[in-house]
């Protein structure tokens, strides 16, 4: 019996032996695998390359979409009485063109405010102001600008005037 006594906390020892190295196997998983983990998340991210020509082709075909696909928004015409005298007035059909689709929803939503912005702007006219092409321009510009202070994620490309007439 003293035999068997003897036997029994050698077979004790040797489980726990086997236990701690069974830990120390799975812990060395861990850390390693986690380590593979950060090595390749952070040290070893190598960053996409940028250079001129991927982004010069971008920018072209982005550009060539837009020339294809143009987002316009045509406003109901004005008529609008000019400042000074003689008194005049003014009949005007314009389109607006937006450089996103997330603009052009924008800006048809707030329709009503750019219709005001733009009959305070035409108010404000006199017929000198008008009659040249750089007159012309310049409304084109100002509509544009004034419309861009308002809207929050669009952006007016440009303003066409399809119907442009003073009396």
């Amino acid at each position: 019996m003293a035999e068997e006594e003897d036997k029994a906390p050698e077979q004790k020892k040797d489980k726990s032996g086997l236990f701690k190295l069974l830990f120390m196997v799975v812990n060395f998983a861990v850390v390693g695998g986690g380590a593979a983990l950060t090595y390749m998340s952070t040290i070893g991210y190598q960053s996409p390359v940028i250079n001129e020509f991927t982004e010069e082709a971008k920018l072209q075909e982005m550009r060539l979409y837009m020339e294809q696909n143009p987002i316009v928004y045509t406003m109901e015409p004005f008529t609008v009485n000019l400042n000074g005298r003689p008194k005049r007035t003014i009949r005007l059909e314009m389109s607006i063109e937006m450089l996103s689709e997330e603009g052009f929803e924008e800006l048809i939503t707030q329709g009503g405010k750019a219709r005001d912005e733009i009959v305070n702007i035409l108010n404000n006219k006199r017929f000198e102001d008008l009659e040249s092409i750089q007159g012309k321009l310049f409304l084109k510009d100002q509509i544009a600008r004034r419309v861009n202070s308002y809207l929050e994620r669009g952006v007016v490309k440009d303003i066409y005037f399809s119907d442009f007439v003073v009396q």
